[in-house]
């Protein structure tokens, strides 16, 4: 593992010697891709360093502990020190997911339960909305499709970052655990015997690609235009501003209904469609990996149910890696991050268990 820390030191080297010089910055796209790859290797750098240091430190140790046994106590603290900073640089040296700093397109949708299963979608969206601000994102209302209610049949928004983040910390390193069922265990506003319902919303994240990510051919696409229904003032339901994009080669359908002309919607379906189709193709690369490589808490099957939010005890469960916690009216408020942390971990650990 360390030797292959000594290759990463020259590569870093030769990095900031790069950045260094002003005419790199004359290619912005070229100097950021450097700018991305020195953020990577500082932390893992920063840590050897630390661990060397603290090696040599234990040598002298131990050479004062044979003349005066007070140091002894030394001697253990700064072991028990390097193998931590030993734990953490085998973390670093995990293989990295090349979208985690990529931004995201976040689906919402209402499944069983009706119009609670809609409310609770409403009350997922506020949480991640709330956890976006909590981290300084930009988020983008895409399209949504309310319930009578006041809740969500099915929602779609952009969670874009401001600057850039530090490694692990991006928006889909963060938010890629949430796909998959929500469900929820409440006493529904809509019912008067105070009985507890179940019902469930899926939430999907994609990684949201670039145009060099995915290539569309317009050959392979299916436009139709037609007219707009439900909120959205005088041009609802007068022209055909509506759009619904068919991948043919795919079957994967997206249609946009928000946005006021028919050219805004298109360009705004064909974003949620490129995520889509990324995610198409990193799912499949999955599936061809071999099962050491394949993360075993984000599962290709989007369908399963991955948290309990259950209101009389205000609990909070996720049961992929057998989180529990009884704050479930913090989280809805935006506070994830302790439950996506132990998504992280289970991750973080199952890559490295694999790579032994």
């Amino acid at each position: 593992m360390f030797e292959a820390v000594e290759e990463l030191i020259g590569e870093h080297a030769d990095l900031e010697k790069q950045l260094a010089d002003p005419a790199i910055h004359a290619d912005q796209a070229g100097a950021r891709k450097l700018n991305k790859r020195y953020a990577e290797l500082t932390p893992i750098i920063a840590a050897y360093r630390d661990w060397k240091r603290t090696g040599d430190d234990i040598g002298t140790a131990r050479e004062l502990a044979a003349e005066d046994p007070e140091f002894a106590d030394e001697v253990k603290d700064l072991e028990r020190h390097r193998e931590e900073l030993t734990e953490k640089l085998r973390l670093l040296l995990v293989p990295r997911d090349p979208s985690d700093d990529k931004d995201v397109i976040l689906e919402i949708k209402a499944g069983e339960g009706g119009d609670e299963s809609a409310l609770f979608a409403g009350d997922l969206l506020r949480m991640y909305l709330r956890y976006a601000e909590r981290h300084g994102w930009k988020t983008e209302l895409i399209e949504s499709n309310e319930s009578d209610l006041g809740g969500y049949k099915d929602v779609q928004v952009a969670v874009k970052m401001k600057g850039s983040a530090e490694p692990g910390q991006g928006i889909w390193a963060r938010l890629k655990y949430e796909g998959g069922v929500h469900r929820v265990q409440r006493v529904p506003a809509t019912e008067s015997q105070g009985r507890i319902h179940t019902s469930a919303a899926g939430v999907l994240v994609l990684p949201e690609a670039e145009d060099v990510d995915v290539e569309i051919n317009p050959n392979d696409l299916r436009i139709d235009v037609y007219r707009s229904s439900g909120p959205g003032g005088q041009s609802v339901n007068t022209t055909d501003s509506a759009v619904r994009i068919t991948h043919e080669p795919t079957g994967i359908v997206v249609s946009c209904q928000n946005e006021k002309s028919q050219l805004q919607n298109k360009e705004q379906a064909l974003r949620i469609l490129r995520a889509r189709l990324l995610a198409a193709a990193q799912e499949e690369a999955e599936k061809e990996a071999s099962d050491a490589r394949r993360s075993q808490v984000r599962t290709v099957d989007r369908s399963e149910r991955v948290r309990t939010y259950n209101f009389p005890e205000n609990r909070i469960s996720d049961h992929r890696v057998g989180f529990k916690a009884y704050n479930l009216d913090q989280v809805l408020d935006g506070e994830l991050d302790p439950v996506i942390q132990a998504c992280v971990d289970a991750d973080s650990a199952a890559k490295l268990a694999a790579a032994q």
